[in-house]
């Protein structure tokens, strides 16, 4: 069977590596294989160093190259470069593997037996918008799956920007005077709203209305049987007619300019249907906290499949935890004032105990920029606000969203401050959006869609740390206090965890 040649195969390369390698590997490599024989789905969770890392690759990549049939590896840029130049050359040069690998939108030809090796974006769009670019039937594996909700929310999402006003300009121009007015006056009603931090503003009930009253004058424009409408705005006019849906606008307050949104809330109905088109194997770090991932296959639509979660070594993947217990909430007006001073603290006794730069998380905008000012005071320029290349000993001030968007191009911190939890705030429009329709469905909105999306954050946030066994201080006490805190400290695991800082510490880290 395919699974005991990849065993075999992989057994005999590893044996080669003179690096130290990924304990389940053989593992992971017969569960893809089998996946692929049978054309069944599974969903893999790695979690730990490795993942960061990416040393699994290799085990992925022996099954799918193995596979005598065809298959889609659907991976993103910086990873597809990373295979392309590291992984499948080694492989090359130490197995007997012929199968043909192809990078490209769109699959080569029929006759094609080989790998073809795509972006989310292209995979997605092709499944949404059943444009067949790929066959249906072929097994699919799927890496840095953590990102799946941001690649299927980018292509569920469409945006009405200033071509495409021009565009409906131009298929009505019989109704010219009325878009312009109604597009007048949308972007008049957005500027009235005082600025937020996240630049986006739900629809209100008036500007739907106007909205409404538009769609229905050009679509009595419409000859009959022979729909002109541009495609974009079908799809607008779809969403504006849906309760459930996120209808926003994003406005950019330097040049005047407003663009409208829209998407579905609850994706699991769109992507049931996509799954089904084909095997797919889903391998990413921390999709679930449950090893059954049921939180994550109900956002998604992902019926039974085979679902395992390979644990994290206790030793290779170990983090020095510091979990102060004597800070106020963070809902407390005490609270500012002692974070910074706690910051100050852990810069001047656990900074010289780990190397590498110092990284503080931070999303409340007001906060990251009265830390970074109070810092700059008394750390000068080695204090940098979300900005690269670093300087030298620096201390990086950086939003979540920031930090995962550049963390490969950084070097690894050798402390990480975290000032709270990263649970979606609901000052953002679209998160509140998002936990209204989930208690108007009487669901556990804190259960279903905040937790698990801060400790998704936690978990990407801290793995490069365990490279290094560096520092990770979490300085949002609801840890201690809530009845959530335990499951923050499994997700945050294997750690060292301490109330207090620990001069012992040093020598760990050097040991």
């Amino acid at each position: 069977m395919i699974e005991a040649q990849v065993h075999q195969h992989l057994r005999a390369f590893l044996r080669e590596c003179s690096e130290p390698t990924w304990p389940h590997h053989l593992t992971m490599a017969r569960l893809v294989a089998r996946a692929l024989r049978l054309g069944r789905s599974a969903l893999l969770q790695v979690g730990g160093l490795s993942a960061y890392q990416g040393q699994y690759r290799l085990s992925y990549l022996v099954a799918l190259l193995m596979w005598p049939g065809p298959a889609i590896l659907v991976v993103p840029d910086s990873i597809q470069r990373q295979i392309l130049t590291q992984e499948l050359p080694r492989l090359r040069d130490s197995l007997p593997l012929e199968k043909p690998i192809q990078v490209g939108h769109t699959w080569p030809h029929h006759d094609f037996e080989g790998l073809l090796i795509t972006t989310p974006a292209v995979w997605f769009q092709d499944r949404l918008n059943h444009s067949e670019r790929f066959p249906n039937g072929i097994p699919t594996v799927i890496d840095d799956a953590d990102n799946l909700e941001t690649w299927v929310r980018q292509s569920l999402t469409t945006t009405i920007s200033n071509e495409e006003w021009e565009n409906l300009i131009l298929a009505f121009p019989g109704h010219q005077a009325l878009i312009r007015d109604t597009r007048v006056k949308l972007t008049y009603s957005a500027f009235q709203h005082p600025a937020n931090p996240y630049n986006c503003y739900l629809l209100t009930q008036a500007e739907r209305q106007l909205l409404q009253r538009l769609q229905g004058v050009v679509s009595q424009s419409l000859p009959t049987n022979s729909p002109t409408m541009p495609e974009i705005w079908q799809h607008f006019w779809l969403h504006l007619r849906t309760q459930d849906d996120l209808l926003w606008y994003t406005i950019d307050r330097s040049k005047g300019n407003t663009s409208l949104h829209c998407a579905p809330i609850d994706v699991s109905p769109i992507m049931e249907p996509i799954w089904a088109q084909q095997p797919v194997v889903l391998i990413g770090a921390s999709l679930d906290q449950d090893h059954k991932a049921d939180i994550f296959r109900q956002s998604f639509g992902l019926d039974d499949l085979t679902c395992l979660k390979f644990p994290p070594h206790r030793q290779n993947d170990l983090i020095h935890l510091y979990l102060p217990d004597h800070l106020p909430l963070p809902n407390t007006p005490q609270f500012q004032a002692e974070m910074m001073l706690e910051t100050r603290r852990l810069l001047t006794f656990a900074k010289p105990r780990f190397a590498g730069p110092t990284l503080i998380l931070v999303d409340d905008l007001p906060l990251k920029q009265q830390l970074a000012a109070t810092l700059a005071g008394e750390f000068g320029s080695r204090v940098q606000v979300e900005q690269t290349p670093l300087h030298a000993d620096p201390i990086l001030v950086s939003g979540w969203e920031f930090w995962h968007q550049h963390r490969s191009n950084l070097p690894i911190p050798g402390l990480l401050i975290i000032a709270t939890l990263p649970l979606p705030s609901l000052e953002n429009p679209l998160v509140a959006r998002r936990v209204a329709y989930h208690k108007r469905k009487r669901q556990d909105w804190f259960r279903l869609y905040l937790f698990p999306t801060a400790v998704t954050e936690l978990q990407r946030a801290v793995a490069p740390l365990r490279a290094s066994q560096g520092m990770v201080a979490l300085l949002d006490t609801r840890v201690h206090y809530r009845s959530y805190g335990r499951q923050i400290l499994e997700a945050l695991s294997p750690s060292a965890c301490s109330r207090r800082l620990l001069v012992d510490w040093a020598l760990d880290s050097n040991s």
